[in-house]
């Protein structure tokens, strides 16, 4: 059996029509920037997440490009976030000329709260929490060390969308800013780029609606130094349609998870879920010492894995050697992640298939 990790083809009839409708509607009234799709997700997101502005942006990495420009953090600042995210994550804020400064993980991949304290300095203006494959970070324990220093704290929540904190809370609702990713992997998705940056503070959100766009105001006078990054109509148009059916997805991803706990806990170590908060499960991640062999045996049967991210951010090339951080679980951790499939597209017979090869695996070893 054939198990891809992800698999981006639209190919349910129903959905298909939807969203061919949906971009028929786009070219019919010609806002193909920033058009009534756009305003009517951007308002559904705020009112879903609980945040009073949103803005819609043509990436995951402008919305944190954005939100730390808004926040005026640049040159000779540094900012602190985690060591496992994808590069953009670090690329974000060194763009703006920043510098980023890497804390440590929790055995649950997110980042954790007492490793950053040691790392601030006069130079520290703000954190980074990134909510690693759909589990939330310790926000309260995050938010208490940023308030005692009085720095500003920017949600990475790229692969996060619906996940909930204790009290029912969003991610994404109770930093500075909450930035989202909707690109094409993403469980919130679009057929391409798409980001959303959410706050309850109106200056910066009237700051952030005018950096997306050259730094302009209403087209004509540049206030600021910036970039386009808006938020085209018809990925607005898509990423509507999904949000439509986003909890019954989701519901899926989790059944998916809780068949993998049920099936691989004792063989591999596998995501625990807090009870009171919800985990959206954008990767479903087993931590093994026997990961590479897992995976080659894996990959043997038909099944394809992903290791999410090797080298850790700090280890890259571009950083090695140049930023300060504290990572030694992280190092340790990084060596046994393996995501195995657990989209909302994986089916019964292939979930099972999965489960019986790693059994079958661990068995023979």
């Amino acid at each position: 059996m054939k198990v891809p990790f992800l698999d981006l083809r639209v190919t349910d009839p129903a959905q298909r029509q939807e969203l061919l409708q949906a971009l028929e509607a786009v070219m019919d009234h010609g806002r193909i920037i920033l058009g009534p799709e756009v305003k009517r997700l951007e308002s559904k997101i705020a009112n879903r997440i609980g945040s009073k502005f949103t803005s819609g942006v043509n990436s995951g990495t402008d919305a944190l490009i954005l939100a730390l420009r808004a926040l005026e953090i640049g040159h000779g600042d540094e900012v602190i976030t985690t060591p496992l995210s994808f590069i953009a994550t670090a690329n974000a804020i060194t763009v703006n000329g920043a510098k980023p400064v890497f804390a440590d993980i929790l055995d649950d991949l997110t980042l954790d709260p007492n490793s950053i304290e040691p790392l601030i300095n006069e130079k520290t203006k703000a954190i980074i929490p990134v909510h690693w494959a759909g589990k939330a970070c310790q926000m309260d324990s995050i938010i208490s060390v940023a308030k005692k220093h009085s720095l500003k704290v920017i949600e990475d929540c790229s692969q996060a969308f619906g996940s909930l904190t204790t009290n029912n809370r969003h991610v994404g609702s109770m930093g500075d800013i909450g930035c989202f990713s909707m690109n094409s992997m993403k469980s919130l998705a679009s057929l391409g780029e798409a980001g959303m940056i959410a706050t309850n503070n109106k200056e910066v959100w009237e700051k952030i609606d005018t950096l997306r766009y050259h730094g302009l105001i209403n087209r004509e006078v540049c206030n600021f130094v910036s970039h386009n990054g808006r938020l085209d109509t018809v990925q607005a148009a898509f990423i509507e349609k999904r949000l439509d059916r986003y909890e019954s997805l989701l519901a899926r991803r989790r059944d998916t998870a809780q068949f993998y706990h049920d099936e691989l806990s004792g063989l591999v170590h596998t995501p625990k879920e807090n009870p009171q908060c919800r985990d959206v499960f954008y990767t479903y991640t087993i931590q093994t010492d026997k990961r590479d062999e897992l995976q080659l045996y894996m990959a043997e049967q038909g099944i394809e894995s992903k290791v999410q991210h090797i080298p850790l951010m700090p280890d890259q090339p571009v950083y090695k050697g140049i930023t300060r951080n504290n990572s030694n679980n992280a190092r340790k951790l990084v060596q046994k992640v393996l995501c195995i499939p657990a989209n909302e597209k994986v089916s019964n017979e292939q979930r099972e298939y999965v489960a019986k090869i790693i059994k079958k695996f661990f068995k023979q070893s």
